[in-house]
């Protein structure tokens, strides 16, 4: 069974969230609980899948490196999971998406170079079954990269 996030539990994510090597007990000093409770409840949140503990790149820190955002038009509607799916499975892609607007699919990685991107996307993007077409963009200039994007806005 699934519980809902409670506030001590969004409280602990966002300490998380901020730096996940924290210890439980500094947590449970802030929360003013005990180091058991915040131990409980991020061990029940990582079994349930509501949280995952993980490390993170630093994109500012690469050089030579750009985030590269490929937008993916596809065959037949019909085909738009089974496409995503195919493309989830390229190690490359850090974000794989099935959006609605003008483009089907939504992913995101890094390269090089302009030149870079236009290689893999035609030699790993257009070559998969069902896509139609692909536009990209290069993310030249990051004013803020939040790297908890994943949170929910409440």
């Amino acid at each position: 069974m699934r519980h809902k996030l409670d506030e001590a539990d969004l409280a602990i994510v966002e300490r998380l969230s901020l730096d996940a090597r924290v210890s439980n007990r500094e947590i449970a000093e802030r929360l003013g609980v005990t180091e058991g409770t915040v131990r409980a409840r991020v061990k029940r949140m990582e079994e349930e899948k509501l949280i995952r503990i993980t490390a993170v790149t630093n994109i500012d820190r690469f050089k030579d490196a750009a985030l590269a955002y490929i937008w993916i038009e596809v065959e037949r509607s019909g085909q738009t999971k089974a496409v995503a799916e195919q493309l989830a499975g390229i190690t490359e892609l850090g974000f794989v998406g099935v959006m609605l607007g003008r483009s089907d699919i939504l992913a995101i990685t890094m390269v090089r170079n302009a030149e870079h991107l236009a290689e893999f996307v035609h030699q790993r993007i257009s070559v998969v079954e069902g896509v139609r077409g692909a536009h990209s963009t290069l993310g030249v200039n990051f004013i803020k990269h939040d790297y908890r994007m994943a949170r929910i806005v409440s």
